[in-house]
């Protein structure tokens, strides 16, 4: 990928019918922490926590989208969306997970939905961005089976609300990365350490977009249920010790991608031995009965796409994983959050879903994908980014992968978890202290790309 400011290769047109977007996070632009009776999320807890994200930085204000929507719904409507993905705050809507309802959190959404039908904008909302009520994690959160229940009674809140306006929904947002980075290496909210034991959050997840799912269609007729997956392609050095590093990759393949991937699609767990797990060991976690509540037909798979895994057998000495992580050989170019730009990536990781579930392989949406460059609104090297990830959508659906739609990551610079204001994703720069808005040169890109490919 190129860092000059060469135009980028033209992007090959998409099918007919193909939606453009672009996706934001609650937690990550809402700000009003505590307005109008919202409840506490396990983030906004963990960023109290000393050193848990770098200089302190909290989503208290954000980019205070709360107050600031229908200036956000306008530049959306510049930019010529079909469709916005946000993510809907739990504990906004139901301050103490379950329970009493907050109808001022509700409102707010109300509000967000119909303004982005006035603009033309399809609402896509996600139900779990991460921001797990407080008061849920203190019973167990993911690792207690009736956060599952309940995340299905939320589901059905908002669907009472919405559904007359929200068709299409997802459940669940990377529930691979909040398994692995909230509970098992803490550096996410809740801020658990458990290694392996975080395993029982994967299918609890899981079980909650199930429910979700039934609490969904049962509300809004017609109603479309996707789930967002993190998704990889896992990848060997040249200098691979072939049959060991080959285990190691499918060891990592299974815990990234099919442990998320095979229950929904093919309503079964994949070979969970490389991590001590058998049938027996899953008693008391998987019941009769689950696999059948998450397994029900997806209307879509949510793939959000930022770079391939590289990987390598455990290291000496082991870490208790069956797998190590490797730097790529390959001079790849980098953003500013360290990640190696691979678009090819993207149309190996397209294909390769559809040649491993085939006609169980529902419609494929990219979900997210973006990276992090420097502040200014001068972005060649995200353009150059976004057109040629969009080009390897491309190059998929020219094999055959039923591709519906893509969704940048991110519409706004926003809080970015453990790494706060320092990674810039935005398609539009935000200055925090005055939360002035300033579309990027890669916003005018986009629009033109997204004018040129409805024309």
């Amino acid at each position: 990928m190129s860092d000059s400011a060469s135009e980028p290769t033209p992007v090959p047109r998409l099918p007919a019918g193909f939606i453009w977007g672009a996706s934001t996070a609650a937690y990550q632009i809402e700000g009003a922490d505590g307005a109008d009776g919202k409840g506490v999320s396990i983030w906004d807890t963990f960023v109290r926590r000393p050193g848990a994200v770098r200089d302190g930085h909290t989503g208290e204000v954000a980019c205070d989208h709360y107050h600031r929507f229908s200036e956000d719904v306008a530049l959306m409507r510049r930019l010529g969306l079909d469709a916005y993905r946000f993510s809907i705050c739990w504990p906004r809507v139901l301050p103490a997970g379950a329970g009493r309802v907050e109808p001022r959190g509700l409102d707010f959404y109300d509000r967000l939905v119909d303004a982005l039908l006035g603009a033309g904008i399809e609402p896509l909302p996600t139900l779990f961005h991460w921001d797990l009520p407080q008061a849920l994690e203190d019973d167990g959160g993911w690792l207690n089976r009736e956060t599952a229940c309940r995340f299905g009674e939320f589901a059905a809140v908002a669907a009472e609300r919405l559904g007359d306006r929200v068709k299409r929904w997802i459940t669940l947002n990377e529930p691979f990365v909040h398994m692995s980075f909230g509970y098992g290496f803490g550096i996410h909210a809740p801020g658990r350490t458990l290694m392996l034991d975080a395993l029982p959050a994967a299918h609890h997840q899981l079980l909650g977009h199930g429910y979700a799912a039934s609490a969904l269609r049962a509300a809004v007729p017609g109603a479309q249920v996707l789930i967002a997956n993190n998704c990889t392609p896992v990848r060997l050095r040249s200098d691979a010790r072939r049959d060991a590093d080959l285990t190691a990759a499918s060891a990592y393949d299974t815990l990234h991608n099919r442990l998320f991937n095979d229950p929904v699609m093919l309503a079964s767990y994949p070979d969970l031995s490389a991590y001590g797990i058998s049938a027996s060991s899953w008693e008391g976690v998987v019941r009769d009965g689950d696999l059948t509540v998450i397994g029900q037909p997806l209307d879509g798979l949510g793939i959000n796409y930022y770079n391939p895994t590289w990987v390598t057998a455990p290291a000496d000495p082991p870490s208790g994983l069956p797998f190590g992580l490797a730097e790529p050989e390959e001079p790849y170019r980098r953003t500013l959050s360290g990640w190696p730009v691979v678009p090819d990536g993207l149309t190996e990781l397209l294909t390769g879903l559809k040649a491993r579930y085939g006609d169980a392989l529902p419609p494929v949406w990219i979900t997210e994908n973006g990276c992090s460059e420097p502040a200014g609104l001068q972005d060649q090297a995200r353009i150059d980014y976004l057109a040629a990830h969009i080009t390897a959508v491309a190059e998929a659906a020219d094999h055959g992968v039923d591709v519906r739609g893509y969704f940048t990551w991110s519409l706004l610079d926003n809080f970015e978890w453990a790494e706060g204001y320092h990674q810039r994703f935005g398609l539009v720069e935000v200055d925090f202290a005055t939360q002035l808005r300033s579309p990027r040169a890669s916003f005018e890109w986009y629009r033109q790309l997204i004018a040129s490919q409805r024309g």
